[in-house]
């Protein structure tokens, strides 16, 4: 959801559709064949995945896996994200039972297991020593719980951080602490702008994924969140005025122009191009900084993100291998999905595609590789200490009733957050106010909370 390759894209609509369809249909419902792999013949697993990067590095190696299991073939089914959670909700919903393996994210899967479309793999998991479950990073495991059952293992994960250009800001005489606060960046960013480059580069494109990723951390760390523990919403309180006030203020200060266009990609950019000296936003980001091709590769300062009364405020974000209710593959489908988040993948794909190509984000051993070490020293490191230190049951300053840092975990939050987002963006684009803005949220999340209360 992060970059806006990994921002949801499926409406509320086809969601809630779908719940409606797997409570008719039972849940999507267990096939009696665990297997037929195990039961000595041969099977194909068909795996639904995302269209980026990491998935098509596992898609080169999976003949490693064929090689190393005969009888079995994996055929990966490679989709656009709008395209992918269309088919995938709608096919694991209804039981139909087109995919044997299914990738899916921090947000769907404490919903979907809770609604009985996912193999629960608790006991699988915690049999296989080999496996160590213990050794997947502690907050990225638990958000993809629920009721204490694990319906999902992490791919990749990632959080958030501040990037900043350290030349830029030694040149102001800036020195970033490694734990800012936001006020201490907000005063950093007046000091380096200049009429060529944006003091500070943040989102504000209309957006649950987009705008409201940073922003709801923001509003966290200051106190605020979407819902308090009876599902009442609070977006009209005190904290959110102020965090969204500051939020505004800031970008009216030392930010890029018309802010309301800008997202992941256009941030990423203008930190490449020197036209913004920092940014707050995914940790996968570093990665890009750092590549070989980038203009500003060793130039740059990594810290924890921004806070004002948390001690963390980075967002939590996975992409995820599950297996879906429906599959008549279950015993195969499990034992790749293993495979595919093992300790002994990780290092396959450094050994052979590349350590900087590592899946990041899903394994607390990946960031004792010295190789990995190495590939990623300027990043990695920050990025583990903030992954293992965000907590997505209780995020902010007050306990929520939900696990997730930047997004709500209800079939309704996508909706929800999208017109929230567009009410803000008005805001922060000068063609409303602050409680205009916020008292329409507050309607608008009040109406889908009282579903849950």
């Amino acid at each position: 959801m992060l970059s806006n390759k990994r921002t949801l894209t499926v409406g509320v609509f086809a969601l809630s559709s779908a719940l409606a369809l797997g409570a008719c249909s039972g849940a999507g419902g267990g096939s009696s064949d665990n297997g037929s792999a195990a039961s000595g013949g041969n099977v194909t697993l068909n795996l639904a995945t995302v269209n980026n990067g990491q998935m098509k590095d596992m898609e080169q190696l999976k003949t490693e896996y064929e090689t190393a299991n005969p009888g079995t073939k994996v055929n990966f089914q490679v989709m656009e994200e709008g395209d992918l959670r269309s088919a995938v909700t709608a096919d694991v919903a209804s039981g139909a039972g087109q995919y044997d393996i299914v990738t899916i994210g921090a947000y769907e899967t404490p919903q979907w297991g809770a609604n009985g479309w996912l193999v629960d793999l608790t006991q699988n998991l915690a049999s296989d020593t080999a496996y160590d479950v213990n050794d997947l990073l502690p907050p990225v495991r638990v958000a993809l719980t629920n009721d204490g059952k694990q319906y999902a293992v992490p791919f990749y994960g990632e959080s958030s951080i501040l990037m900043y250009n350290k030349e830029v800001l030694d040149k102001a005489g800036v020195t970033m602490p490694m734990n800012p606060t936001w006020q201490q960046v907000a005063d950093a960013a007046k000091k380096v702008k200049t009429k060529d480059m944006s003091g500070i580069c943040m989102r504000g494109k209309p957006g649950w994924g987009d705008l409201f990723a940073p922003l709801t951390t923001v509003v966290q760390t200051f106190g605020g969140n979407w819902y308090d523990m009876k599902w009442d919403a609070t977006v009209n309180s005190p904290e959110w005025k102020e965090a969204v006030t500051f939020y505004k203020t800031m970008l009216d200060d030392s930010g890029e122009a018309d802010p309301v266009s800008y997202s992941f990609n256009e941030c990423l950019t203008a930190l490449k191009e020197g036209k913004s000296a920092m940014w707050a936003d995914a940790s996968v980001a570093a990665s890009m900084l750092e590549a070989a091709d980038s203009p500003v590769k060793g130039k740059m300062g990594y810290a924890h993100m921004p806070v004002n009364k948390t001690q963390e405020s980075g967002w939590l974000w996975s992409w995820n291998l599950a297996v879906p209710k429906s599959t008549k593959n279950q015993d195969a489908a499990i034992k790749f999905v293993k495979w595919a988040t093992s300790k002994e993948y990780i290092k396959l794909v450094g050994q052979k595609i590349g350590w900087s190509n590592v899946p990041p984000g899903s394994r607390t051993s990946t960031y004792d590789i010295p190789e990995y070490k190495e590939a990623a020293a300027a990043y990695a490191p920050i990025t583990l200490d903030v992954m293992s230190g965000v907590n997505p049951k209780q995020p902010g300053v007050n306990p929520q009733p939900w696990v997730g840092i930047q997004y709500v975990s209800i079939p309704e939050f996508q909706d929800v957050g999208n017109q929230c987002a567009q009410f803000v963006a008005d805001y922060i684009a000068n063609r409303s106010s602050v409680d205009d803005a916020l008292s329409k949220c507050q309607g608008i999340a009040a109406t889908a909370g009282k579903a849950h209360q």
